[in-house]
């Protein structure tokens, strides 16, 4: 009797632990990793969820690059996190489109868990000033003169701006190479230099280039134009249809995490999210901002796995 007894209150007070401990969260620093190198998009939408969340939470929000693998090493590493302090900007590129293309060391569905959407940016076709095209047209011609030549810049096989580029190269039927880097800002480098000619990179990653005229736009890979580039013309209106690419950013964390801190971390980044400063510094990159529910964004989660799963097949995509 005497153990049972001791057993149910070792229970009460396991159970009554558990709780204070998500009642109290956060109780050391907050980790958002990326998994891209700095200047590139997820990490403008990281540094900008963090530099306000961290006055919500009561804690210092730190931003730690951890580029490589299309985004997914700071996936895995999320994942594995036991310090119940960890959480990852995710992108399209390491949660809707890696999981068909390469052998995770983590569970995109069970291991890691959606908390707050932040928004989406579209991918834009740029190409770097030397080479002779205006137009998207031009490019075209050029590239079919030129088969094999031209090379294009990406921040990682299977990202958003390899398989834009390979649906683009599906519907020309042209022969340009994919160059791989870690990260935007190298493959961005080297676009400018001329190492590489042409990149879909994502508006935030290429707009302030674009401001300070180092690269060209030719066209967004958007049903409609972008306010912050009005007369930068989408694929379609360019003369190239069923080329339309979006890279997406949102907060995940690894799936032992408490209910209750997946519901304060969705209603705190919603706040965020929902600020003047926020919108106007978000906005300015191109994003469209779109706060959710964890069950909303769950929903877009699965429905975005099986939009690429499709794409990817219907496209015969590979890893090169």
């Amino acid at each position: 009797m005497k153990t049972l007894t001791w057993a149910l209150g070792a229970l009460v007070l396991c159970t009554t632990a558990g709780l204070a401990t998500a009642q109290d969260w956060p109780r050391q620093n907050v980790k958002i990793l990326v998994g891209s190198s700095p200047g590139g998009g997820t990490d403008a939408m990281a540094r900008a969820i963090a530099d306000r969340l961290g006055p919500l939470l009561k804690q210092a929000v730190v931003v730690e690059n951890r580029a490589g693998a299309s985004n997914t090493l700071a996936a895995d590493l999320t994942a594995k996190s036991t310090d119940g302090h960890t959480m990852i900007m995710g992108v399209s590129t390491a949660h809707a489109i890696a999981p068909h293309l390469l052998k995770l060391n983590y569970n995109n569905d069970k291991d890691l868990v959606p908390v707050a959407f932040v928004g989406s940016v579209p991918n834009v076709l740029v190409a770097n000033m030397a080479l002779p095209v205006t137009s998207v047209d031009d490019l075209v011609k050029l590239a079919r003169s030129r088969p094999g030549q031209l090379n294009y810049a990406t921040s990682g096989s299977g990202s958003t701006q390899h398989i834009a580029a390979e649906m683009f190269k599906d519907v020309t039927g042209l022969f340009i190479t994919h160059i791989p880097y870690r990260g935007s800002s190298p493959a961005l480098v080297d676009l400018m230099g001329g190492a590489v000619q042409i990149s879909f990179d994502t508006m935030p990653s290429v707009i302030g280039h674009v401001r300070n005229g180092k690269i060209r736009p030719l066209a967004v890979a958007a049903a409609k134009r972008n306010p912050q580039m009005p007369d930068v013309p989408t694929m379609a209106e360019a003369g190239v249809k069923g080329v339309e690419m979006s890279a997406w950013y949102g907060i995940y964390m690894p799936a032992s995490t408490p209910r209750d801190v997946i519901t304060r971390v969705n209603a705190e980044v919603n706040k965020v999210i929902a600020m003047p400063e926020t919108q106007a510094r978000l906005s300015a990159i191109g994003a469209d901002l779109t706060p959710m529910t964890p069950e909303a964004f769950l929903a877009f989660h699965n429905a975005e796995n099986k939009r690429y799963s499709d794409l990817i097949r219907r496209k015969n995509i590979k890893l090169e």
